[in-house]
């Protein structure tokens, strides 16, 4: 049978459901890729492939070029025992052969494998056989100088505070530009409402005509055909497609590069439609000195800016939330360990501290009133309470005394205590928790499975039914003018029929595109 590994890969810049079914279904296209399972919340996906055909850092580089970013996560491994190494005093070749093919004799090691370039050294091994100590010790005794790679323990990839920086910058820019072209609308609207009711009754007095018309001001033209109100939306309408809707327009050229569409590219579609089509509209109406001033959309992209800018930034908020949860539990571990040489009778020979990733199985843990206890174990000596609320919630102290588990993460309160460590590691009781919580994060419910599916067609098909629409009213106002006449209210008389038919259209397959565009669907 073909041997399957398995790996995970940080993946950062995923946003919504659609994503994460991005990247699933174009990996899955992949040869060697058995399956994948993608998290949103903890931000990591979990591979298993064909090593004859595929490996990790190609499987991260596939996701990479669907724009997101991604890292192989190497501390990963079940069952063997990653290790990873910075030595130094490597002068030639020979000493990286040196080094390797000591380690490789060494009964329990598994892989090694030492880069000169990096001063790295990549080690597997059987925590069965072998610990991280003894490793050390070898190349020690080779005559090289080594310590650990310090991993990163701040979780900062559950940090969201980056993208709440930006979605908030994004929604506080359009929100200032949108305010006013909201209000010139509506004072537009209530002021033709006016205007109708006064042609309706004719009877006013002149005071009050004359009150409309100054009140007018907005649509005097400043050139034949540009009137105040559409510049004034023109100049306001400009940095929010710039500022507001930048980073919506690198996300959907990313994913139009790749033929798909998510929710940014209906984003970008309907704003840029919008703007352009009435930026157009307005040079077409200046270039013919146009009497009327033409009705244009830019209320259009501010408004919907503002609305999924908020969207998103509220979402990363949410997530940032749930992701705190799990770097909380992260930061319980202890970071060092205090262990000690016993002699006969549990005399006390030496202690040293070393860092938590280097305690092994059988190691004798000391551990001090107020410490953590760094990793899962049995007390051999001494008697103390411990507060173990972090798994059991319980907050009253524990009796501990020899012969008596104790779990990594806990903590001791008022005697020193002497522990046989029996989880190190990725498997004490602590790190399995933290485990589990990304996991619970990573599986999905099969409904969602089935959103996420039905989001990958959602986008191709809203264009498509815009681009119906659009020309389906172009077909009616052709064939009976009349239908259009009946719903295009208060267009002005004076322009041609076949212009009136187009706006319409226009207007129906941009308000299609504009409605569908906070991919509802997908989000809820």
């Amino acid at each position: 049978s073909k041997t399957i590994s398995k790996c995970y890969v940080q993946v950062t810049g995923m946003t919504c459901a659609s994503c994460v079914a991005n990247i699933e279904r174009n990996l899955r296209r992949e040869d060697g890729i058995h399956s994948i399972l993608v998290a949103l919340m903890a931000g990591k996906a979990e591979v298993r492939y064909n090593p004859a055909v595929i490996h990790p850092a190609a499987i991260a580089e596939l996701i990479r070029e669907l724009g997101f970013g991604a890292t192989v996560m190497e501390n990963c491994g079940e069952g063997d025992g990653i290790l990873e190494l910075v030595v130094r005093g490597m002068t030639c070749a020979s000493c990286v052969h040196k080094i390797e093919s000591t380690l490789m004799k060494t009964n329990g090691v598994l892989y090694c494998s030492v880069a000169l370039a990096t001063n790295k050294a990549h080690i597997k091994y059987d925590p069965e056989a072998i610990g991280p100590r003894d490793v050390i010790q070898v190349i020690k005794d080779l005559g090289f100088t080594t310590s650990l790679v310090k991993k990163d323990r701040s979780a900062s990839h559950l940090d969201h505070k980056q993208e709440i920086r930006q979605w908030k910058r994004s929604f506080v820019v359009s929100l200032v530009f949108c305010i006013p072209v909201m209000g010139l609308m509506i004072y537009m609207m209530v002021m033709d409402r006016q205007l109708s009711d006064a042609h309706a009754h004719h009877n006013m007095s002149t005071e009050e005509m004359e009150a409309l018309h100054s009140s007018m001001v907005l649509e005097y033209q400043l050139l034949p055909g540009l009137s105040v109100m559409n510049f004034l939306s023109f100049l306001l309408c400009v940095p929010v497609q710039v500022f507001g809707g930048w980073h919506f327009y690198i996300q959907a050229s990313r994913a139009l590069r790749h033929n798909t569409a998510n929710m940014d590219v209906l984003v970008v579609l309907a704003t840029s439609i919008a703007f352009l089509y009435s930026s157009i509209i307005l040079l077409v109406a200046m270039a013919e000195r146009a009497k009327v001033n033409p009705v244009t959309f830019f209320d259009t992209p501010p408004m919907l800016f503002v609305f999924i800018s908020l969207g998103r930034w509220l979402e990363h908020v949410a997530k940032g939330k749930t992701s705190e949860a799990l770097a909380r539990l992260i930061s319980l571990q202890a970071t060092e360990a205090t262990i000690v040489t016993l002699g006969p009778d549990n005399v006390l020979l030496s202690e040293e501290q070393v860092d938590v990733e280097l305690v092994q199985r059988g190691d004798i843990v000391k551990v001090v009133p107020g410490g953590k206890f760094p990793v899962d174990g049995r007390v051999i000596e001494g008697h103390s309470m411990v507060d173990e609320s972090l798994i059991t919630g319980e907050a009253m102290p524990v009796t501990k005394k020899p012969g008596n588990t104790v779990i990594a993460g806990s903590i001791n309160q008022n005697g020193s205590l002497l522990i046989s460590a029996t989880h190190v590691g990725a498997d004490t009781t602590l790190s399995q928790i933290v485990k589990l919580v990304e996991e619970a994060q990573t599986s999905k419910a099969p409904i969602q499975q089935f959103a996420d599916k039905l989001s990958g067609y959602f986008v191709p098909f809203i264009v498509a039914v815009s681009v119906v629409t659009l020309f389906a009213w172009i077909i009616i106002g052709f064939v009976d003018f009349e239908i259009v006449e009946k719903y295009f209210l208060g267009y002005n008389k004076s322009i041609s029929a076949a212009e009136v038919i187009i706006r319409f259209a226009f207007q129906a397959s941009i308000t299609v595109l504009c409605i569908a565009c906070p991919c509802s669907l997908g989000l809820a």
